[in-house]
């Protein structure tokens, strides 16, 4: 059986074929002509043809994603709020998982350019990303140009916030622990954030920070070698990520230290677990359903030259039982 055209939507909803374009592509009509048009489709099961839409209009509605991966939470949520922001667009989704691989990444631009995307979000870990010209490309916690919209949560005011956390609950010995990526990024900032308010405090600190590729095991000899007589030196930790802070929170229960009542800590993200659970911990929450949302907004525009450099958005504190209070 012949599948239904936009002649037999017309014929069946009783209105010009130029009514029926109108109401595929999202044009306003006359209330009672887009009801008979929309149950005519419904009837007859009419399925419109997004490439041949494309091509008319020459866009595809197609956006490339890419990702380092699906197994962080983080990441696996951020894909899921940026899939939700492009179908409500009527657009679609071509998703990329990179494993942090730059060839790999790069090949992948390419592709997305043979596909005549629309445009590419991308959280790229590659310090020599070649960005075709002509391909619309906004950038998640990534400066890589003026002409390369980037748009980030508030890394540094993040960093202060937890750091600001943990003395408004009583510490007064700090630890900074950070495993992640050379490149300079926005995340870098929370470090900087966290120090400038320990200083500002007049708190004392110690910064622990290793190299993508470390072992884990650097974190928990740094943590013994500043453990006396069973108590650590220090009596908060903020730690980079939330997985991070998830890792450090079993070395502490192993060296029989009890979280928040002896050590409080605070992570970065607001990861949940399952997806809308308990938080993993104590954490300063990226607000990631607006990420997305910005993110789509700027690389579906039709002009992203007039889009701003970097977009940062403002980061929570939530309590999820490693601190006090």
């Amino acid at each position: 059986m012949p599948k239904p055209t936009m002649k037999d939507v017309a014929r069946e909803a009783g209105v010009a074929l130029g009514t029926v374009s109108k109401v595929v592509n999202g044009i306003p009509v006359g209330e009672e002509y887009r009801v008979r048009v929309e149950e005519a489709i419904e009837r007859l099961n009419y399925r419109i043809n997004s490439y041949a839409k494309g091509l008319r209009s020459s866009r595809t509605y197609l956006i490339a994603v890419m990702v380092p991966n699906l197994i962080s939470p983080f990441f696996a949520k951020l894909v899921n709020c940026i899939n939700r922001s492009l179908a409500a667009r009527k657009y679609r989704m071509l998703l990329f998982a990179t494993d942090y691989d730059n060839e790999q990444e790069q090949e992948y631009v390419y592709l997305a350019e043979q596909q005549k995307v629309d445009g590419i979000i991308c959280l790229s870990y590659n310090p020599n990303l070649i960005i075709p010209a002509g391909v619309p490309l906004v950038s998640i916690d990534r400066y890589f140009s003026t002409n390369v919209p980037c748009v980030s949560s508030d890394n540094y005011g993040g960093g202060r916030l937890a750091a600001e956390k943990l003395v408004e609950n009583g510490c007064r010995n700090l630890a900074f622990l950070r495993i992640g990526s050379k490149l300079v990024n926005e995340p870098n900032k929370r470090k900087d954030g966290f120090v400038s308010a320990c200083e500002a405090l007049g708190v004392p600190y110690t910064l622990k920070i290793i190299d993508d590729g470390t072992p884990y095991s650097a974190f928990e000899d740094f943590l013994r070698e500043h453990l006396h007589d069973g108590k650590l030196d220090f009596d908060g930790i903020f730690c980079v990520t939330d997985s991070l802070a998830h890792q450090i929170l079993g070395t502490l229960r192993d060296m029989e230290l009890r979280v928040p009542e002896e050590v409080q800590v605070i992570g970065f993200d607001g990861v949940r677990c399952f997806g809308d659970m308990e938080l993993y911990c104590s954490t300063i929450v990226q607000p990631i359903e607006d990420i997305a949302a910005t993110c789509v907004d700027m690389v579906t525009e039709k002009d992203l030259d007039k889009a701003p450099s970097l977009v940062c958005l403002p980061v929570t504190y939530a309590q999820g039982g490693t601190t006090k209070g």
